[in-house]
């Protein structure tokens, strides 16, 4: 007979779950509730390596071991399957990220008096937490957190909001500032000396106006595979390097030697880009919404002469219908969280052989795997990565072929 009070699996959204069906927020498989309400921490509950944990949104898993952790990426892809009815397939380990590998981040700053603070915003709420440590940002990013702290309390009037977006790019540190001006020279002086003392790669102000570029000193760009992308401001990337490895490799694996492919929601090309080359002849359609985004692919695109095809076109008001899918051997298929249900839904009614769906969230994708396998496709292979370490936040890749006719 099991024992109701053991935790024996976490949840989507990061609480333990007893045998009974209990929540127990920041337990671990193998914790035991007591008697008096307590939790007794079993083998698989680690010592949180943040100082700010649980209260920064950050992280929302710090309390797991790896192993958990890595059980857990995998757990929420299986979960949503079997909650779709869908027989699990070949589900792959799960690939975990490093820690102090996040390349991106956006941190917040209020000022309230002579007192400032910056960092992420509190767990389930919008107060900001003054970021001391981080366990998850690449030390580049971090490296800028004390002198953007030192910038917005010189800079930011009292009581309005802040922001910084941090990337890291090929030349350092890209950083777009909202809430602060160039309004004087004085202003202009501080911000470019900000810029030079801390060797970014570029800093950019936003506000309602267009972006206004103070520091560039060499165009800035991004890397997929042998070329470099031009990084327009704010644009998507994967989150790690490390993590988008993990999601490249599996989309070959899932590509095979296919020759003519489909990369929709392309964004800058994270998959068209990387696989052009790998197969001799490989003609890749890339089609993306975003006119910066696709102006980069295209300008990049044009490094591999008769390689790379892009196209301006928003796959949710204007999917790819079945005559111009089925001239494709393979569909890479890379939505945001939402999904892809209008594009799905035309790719079900196609004759693609082989779909490799990139999702960042395992309930819409197991949502479009239902629409696929209704319409004679398989659910081969499923790779989860857990890129986003110590988050709730979980990515996969689901290779789907389409069976024969009988």
């Amino acid at each position: 007979m099991s024992d109701p009070d053991l935790i024996i699996r976490i949840a989507a959204r990061g609480d333990g779950v007893t045998a009974d069906g209990r929540h127990v927020p920041m337990s671990a498989p193998g914790d035991r509730l007591l008697p008096g309400g307590g939790l007794a921490n079993g083998p698989q509950h680690a010592e949180p390596p943040c100082r700010h944990f649980p209260e920064c949104g950050g992280c929302q898993l710090q309390h797991l071991s790896d192993e958990a952790f890595a059980d857990y990426v995998r757990d929420r892809v299986a979960g949503a399957l079997t909650g779709q009815g869908i027989a699990a397939p070949e589900i792959a380990p799960a690939h975990v990220s490093p820690s102090r590998t996040r390349r991106r981040a956006s941190l917040r700053a209020l000022k309230l008096g002579k007192r400032i603070q910056f960092g992420f915003s509190g767990q389930g709420s919008h107060r900001i937490v003054d970021l001391k440590q981080c366990e998850v940002l690449e030390p580049r990013l971090f490296a800028l957190v004390e002198p953007l702290r030192a910038l917005f309390a010189a800079m930011l009037p009292d009581r309005k909001p802040g922001e910084a977006d941090l990337t890291l790019v090929d030349q350092g540190v890209d950083v777009v500032l909202t809430g602060l001006s160039a309004g004087s020279l004085a202003d202009t002086e501080r911000l470019l000396a900000f810029a030079q003392d801390n060797g970014l790669a570029r800093l950019m102000l936003r506000d309602d106006d267009a972006p206004l570029t103070l520091w560039e000193p060499d165009p800035v760009t991004v890397r997929f595979g042998t070329l470099a992308a031009g990084f327009p401001p704010r644009a998507f990337l994967q989150a790690t390097l490390d993590g988008e490895k993990a999601l490249i490799d599996e989309v070959r694996y899932g590509l095979g030697d296919a020759k003519m492919v489909a990369d929709l929601f392309a964004g800058l090309g994270t998959f068209a880009l990387s696989v052009a080359d790998d197969v001799p002849g490989r003609k890749v359609y890339a089609a993306e919404a975003a006119r910066d985004l696709i102006s980069s692919l295209q300008a990049t695109g044009n490094r591999l002469p008769g390689r790379i095809f892009p196209e301006h076109r928003d796959l949710f008001r204007r999917p790819l219908v079945p005559r111009e899918l089925d001239r494709f051997d393979a569909v890479i298929l890379d939505p945001p969280r939402a999904g892809a249900r209008e594009q799905v839904n035309e790719l079900a009614s196609s004759k693609v052989p082989l779909i490799v769906y990139v999702s960042c969230n395992p309930a819409s994708f197991a949502r479009d795997a239902v629409t696929l396998i209704a319409n004679s496709y398989t659910l081969d292979r499923v790779k989860p990565v857990g890129q986003f370490r110590w988050s709730t936040h979980v990515e996969l890749v689901g290779t789907f072929r389409r069976s024969a006719p009988q």
